[in-house]
């Protein structure tokens, strides 16, 4: 970011989609990577801007994202957040520090005019139609990208028994790109 810009990635009514890939001009609908009963055809996917720390990461680090929600259950506070005072919480694994640090990032700001959400807890939003971007922000120090939000950043050797958990929780969250965890 740029001296006397503003933190639009802190912008929580704004969408936007991070790649790796500079200088995209159009995103054009594909088909979804991940299967959803509300997705009917090729789509733009966007994150809204409260949950954008989820995909600030290399696209194919596999990561386990969540919150607590208005259902969440107190015994899942103190599993899974205790005393933490972060709202959220990003956990990635250890194997993927070095790559995290090499990683350039690029989010790309939409008008939510023609998206739809699809995910409240997630954040997802996709659009049907081709999205130009209309501003670009790159991102060369993840950390700091990261740890600028209101998250906890958890390093682990491995993601596969907390995705697990999580995913049998109240809890708010996303497994992301598990399929390139470690099988540990």
């Amino acid at each position: 970011m740029l001296p006397g810009q503003p933190d639009l990635l802190n912008a929580s009514k704004r969408l936007f989609h991070v790649s790796e890939e500079p200088r995209i001009r159009i995103f054009k609908p594909r088909p979804s990577p991940s299967p959803f009963a509300d997705i009917k055809g090729d789509v733009v996917f966007a994150i809204a801007g409260n949950l954008l720390h989820n995909y600030l990461l290399p696209r194919d680090c596999p990561r386990v994202t969540y919150y607590a929600g208005t259902k969440t259950a107190k015994a899942d506070k103190e599993k899974f957040i205790g005393s933490s005072a972060a709202e959220f919480f990003v956990c990635i694994e250890s194997g993927w520090y070095q790559r995290v640090m090499e990683t350039r990032l690029y989010c790309y700001e939409f008008l939510s005019d023609n998206f739809e959400l699809i995910d409240e807890s997630a954040g997802y939003y996709v659009s049907y139609q081709p999205a130009v971007p209309q501003s670009v922000i790159p991102v060369s120090d993840i950390l700091s990208a990261l740890l600028s939000r209101n998250i906890e950043l958890r390093f682990m050797p491995s993601l596969v028994r907390l995705a697990e958990d999580v995913s049998k929780s109240t809890l708010n969250f996303s497994n992301i790109r598990m399929r390139n965890a470690a099988l540990k």
